[in-house]
């Protein structure tokens, strides 16, 4: 900071200087001053691997990516008013660039291999570039010529260029690239500049590519590159320092700074330059959500996956069609109305272990389930109005159904082996099947027709069916079948889908359980699926479906993916999303999804508490516990004399006249209270039995318990077997685990090939921690325990974590073969130090081991440890890190 004139006060701040970033910090160096000397900037907050960096010299803000807070965050130059803009969908932002002109951020992100934008506070999110993109890096703005540029330093390396709203997608270049890391426009000049790690060269073009020279030359490896009056700034990896260098003939390169290892981005800043012209600046260029400049003009763009209408200014305020999927600590959403199928985080908080999702139409609901906290919960799809709907009595709930037109939902408890129904908000709770069933799984409900089905993956496994209030069940198939998970209905054609992953296969069949089809096969280990409605009207027959409504999709654990195909031909198979973690359950909202009606539809059918339609019918139900209010199985009666603080049901206007079950049934009996003591419907009343009739109960009485030890008998018998069947060998044990469990061992396992077995040792989930890592279909041995540190000179291949740690190269792993690779962070000695005492614990036996005792194969080239990233020199095959 100079001296003011008066000589007594200083500037407010710098007003010319270089502001790097350290992997753990960030500094800056002042160009106002004859000499070098780097200040570090007091953000307060952690910085574990800072890559890229940006500054707004307008409102005097610093921006700044870390990948492995996978965070895009800002404060001011000084360090306060710390903010994180973006916490959700990133992988590794290796690029960053702030339009100070247009008031928009812009990154590159080279996990997802996406280039998007947003505005400065992270608003308005948008992917700009999401296609034959391998390994995007750098990115450098132009506003008033309205292009941004970027290198891609993946297998064919190259330089492009694009309009700033991501059209007009050009290569600048692609011949004579290695690895191209920093990029630099010379707006004065109209030049490009470049620095490349692999060629070791700094490299200039004109802004269409063309005129290209090389600069400076050697460089050792070149990573950020910025430039200001007329030098050029440089990060250098091997020689951990900050170079200068003249911008037109590369002359006179001296070092600005040394021994400053894990330097990464730099960029240079004159505060006193004039910023230029807003293209969008005057009302927002008449644009409802966002205004991106092009070299004619601006553009109106909407946030990701979200349709521009077609004013070609406002948008929607979400898209009409998407997917919802979970992945354990996140829900998510998919546009089906674009072409670009990012996901997008659904900001719902207090997310666990989340597994079942469904939708509600009609009140635009997110319901799921959590298994780590074991309820049932719903939330406004923008995060709002978050409610726990059931808290009690929940062990594994595998799924989730809700009937938009009785205003009911269902669900699966695997651990408890029920299914269950309530209302919406989670009053009238009611068992519905509780016998037979082993390891019940998806639940789906057709409304208009009254039925209930849900996959049960247990020992037998079976697809089965019931009207909705579980009456009248039936097995619908029970043969070739291995891991029934995923269920879905096309109330279209009538026909059930359901995804088998022991089989490997798609399935579907009527409603019946006939005419049973194979969609695709095989597919490798598919957990869950939804389907699209399609639109049907007199001028789109039905055989005419736009390309939306065609398609079936599931989850895949094995391939972490999202994936779909033609759900009437089976082909067109195609990745939607891919390197997902943990996915779980996935459902279609629609507009054309929830539609249909019953009998139940209108005013719940005039029953006081549960209404259940069936086909041309439908009954009224109590829940199991009284709550305070009569309750009646006739339609359109509330009993007298209600209790105290109870609430009567309004009769509707119109009983519907159609035949139902209640006639024949009569009314009900319902637990006695205050107010219907008196009533004809008291269950609790005493009624004296008629003589002889104490005997013929006794009998029924005997005979029940006696039916009752024999099913025991079985069920013990079964249990053995089954025990037997999982430790047959000694030492090993089938964990074969498929349709997760919420075991809390995290043992890793090393796997033997072996068939896959016949019955039931299947995946399941863990509460805590998600999906096993160690995930297999085959048969496993546990072996011993094993903890591994690298040192800090070394890195290794082929890293098998078991534990996500704070990005260091440790491990605790159960086998004794091993070999590991290099992290995207290293610890320092006091961090490593605290690891190993939280690992101690977790390990069975530990075992700590030097590099020479473990012998993985090494690299031959040279490694930079301490910068968090390493540098694979020579020869180009190889990727850089």
């Amino acid at each position: 900071i100079n001296l003011q004139s008066d000589g007594k006060t200083c500037t407010p701040g710098m007003s010319r200087f270089l502001i790097f970033a350290r992997r753990t910090d960030i500094r800056m160096v002042s160009l106002d001053i004859p000499y070098y000397a780097d200040v570090v900037l007091a953000v307060n907050s952690s910085m574990k691997n800072t890559i890229a960096i940006g500054v707004d010299p307008k409102e005097g803000k610093v921006y700044w990516s870390d990948s492995t807070l996978k965070k895009i965050s800002r404060s001011n130059i000084n360090g306060t008013a710390h903010q994180d803009i973006v916490s959700t969908g990133l992988m590794t932002t290796d690029g960053l660039g702030v339009d100070a002109v247009g008031r928009k951020v812009y990154w590159t992100d080279t996990g997802t291999n996406r280039i998007e934008v947003a505005n400065l506070d992270g608003s308005m999110r948008k992917v700009l570039i999401w296609q034959n993109l391998d390994s995007p890096r750098a990115i450098a703005l132009y506003h008033e010529m309205g292009y941004m540029y970027w290198t891609d330093w993946g297998e064919h390396a190259k330089l492009e260029r694009s309009a700033m709203d991501g059209t007009g997608r050009a290569v600048l270049i692609n011949n004579n690239l290695g690895w191209p890391n920093g990029l630099a426009i010379d707006m004065a000049g109209s030049q490009l500049l470049w620095a490349d790690a692999h060629t070791e060269r700094i490299e200039v073009s004109d802004l269409n590519g063309q005129n290209r020279r090389t600069l400076v030359t050697p460089v050792q490896h070149p990573y950020g590159l910025t430039l200001l009056g007329s030098h050029i700034y440089w990060t250098d990896w091997q020689s951990r320092s900050i170079l200068r260098a003249d911008k037109n003939t590369g002359a006179n390169s001296i070092t600005v700074r040394a021994s400053l290892p894990g330097l990464m981005d730099i960029q240079a800043v004159d505060r006193e330059r004039p910023l230029g012209f807003n293209k969008c600046g005057r009302n927002n260029g008449g644009c409802t959500h966002l205004c991106l400049p092009r070299p004619n003009g601006t553009s109106c763009a909407c946030p990701t996956g979200i349709l521009l209408k077609g004013d070609g200014r406002s948008c929607d305020d979400s898209p009409e069609t998407y997917l919802l999927f979970s992945n354990r600590v996140s829900v998510r959403r998919i546009s089906l109305d674009t072409n670009d199928h990012t996901d997008v985080h659904v900001p719902v908080p207090e997310l666990h272990n989340v597994i079942s999702l469904d939708y509600d139409s009609v009140d635009g609901n997110l319901y799921y389930t959590d298994v780590t906290l074991d309820v049932i919960r719903r939330a406004n799809l923008d995060g709002t109005g978050m409610e726990t709907v059931i808290s009690q009595g929940l062990k594994t709930t595998d799924g989730l159904a809700v009937d938009w037109v009785s205003r009911n939902m269902y669900w699966t408890d695997t651990g408890r082996n029920t299914i269950e129904v309530a209302r919406l908000d989670g009053t009238s709770r009611k068992v519905l099947v509780n016998n037979s069933l082993d390891e019940p799984r998806a639940i789906a409900v057709f409304p208009s027709k009254g039925f209930l089905f849900w996959t049960d993956w247990g020992h037998i496994a079976k697809i089965e069916r019931s009207h909705l209030d579980g009456s009248d069940r039936k097995v619908l198939i029970n043969t070739d079948l291995g891991w029934p998970n995923g269920l879905t209905l096309d109330y279209d054609t009538r026909r059930i889908f359901w995804v088998d992953a022991h089989l490997d296969r798609i399935e579907s069949s009527d409603l019946n359980g006939k005419l049973r089809q194979v969609l695709v096969s095989p597919v490798s280990h598919p957990f869950a699926l939804t389907q699209s409605k399609p639109v049907s009207s007199p001028l789109t027959p039905f055989s005419r479906l736009s390309q939306q409504d065609r398609w079936i999709y599931w989850t895949d654990w094995q391939t972490k993916s999202i994936q779909r195909v033609d759900k009437h031909t089976g082909r067109n198979k195609e990745t939607v999303l891919a390197n997902v973690e943990g996915l779980m359950d996935i459902i279609v909202v629609s507009p054309h999804r929830q539609t249909g009606t019953n009998l139940c539809g209108v005013n719940n059918g005039g029953c006081t508490h549960l209404c259940f339609a069936k086909t041309n019918s439908f009954v009224c139900a109590c829940p199991d516990e009284p709550d305070g209010r009569p309750c009646s199985t006739i339609s359109g009666y509330i009993p007298t004399s209600p209790g105290k603080g109870a609430n009567s049901t309004p009769v509707p206007k119109m009983i519907p006249k159609a035949p139902t079950d209640t006639s024949r049934r009569g009314p009900s009996l319902v637990n006695c209270t205050d107010g219907n003591l008196n009533s004809e419907f008291c269950l609790n009343t005493v009624v004296t039995a008629p003589h002889g009739e104490g005997l013929h109960i006794s009998y029924v009485i005997g005979g029940v318990l006696t039916i009752l030890a024999i099913l025991i008998l079985i069920a013990a018998f079964i249990i053995y077997r089954h025990k037997k069947s999982k430790f047959a060998e000694p030492g090993v044990s089938n964990l074969t685990y498929s349709n997760p469990s919420y075991r809390t061992s995290t043992q890793e396992v090393k796997i033997e090939a072996s068939q896959k077995p016949p019955i039931y040792n299947q995946l399941r989930y863990k509460k805590e921690g998600g999906v096993d890592a160690g995930y297999t279909k085959e048969k496993i041995r546990i072996v011993e325990g094993v903890c591994l540190l690298s040192s800090e000179d070394l890195y290794w291949d082929d890293l098998k974590q078991i534990k996500h740690s704070r990005g260091g190269l440790h491990t605790c792993i159960r086998t004794d073969t091993v070999s590991l690779q290099t992290s995207s962070a290293s610890l320092d000695d006091g961090e490593t130090e605290q690891l190993l005492q939280e690992e101690a614990s977790e390990c069975s036996s530990i075992t700590t081991l030097t590099p020479s005792a473990i012998t993985p194969q090494r690299h031959a080239q040279h490694s930079l440890p301490d910068t968090g990233w390493a540098s694979l020199r020579k020869p180009s095959t190889e990727s850089e890190v």
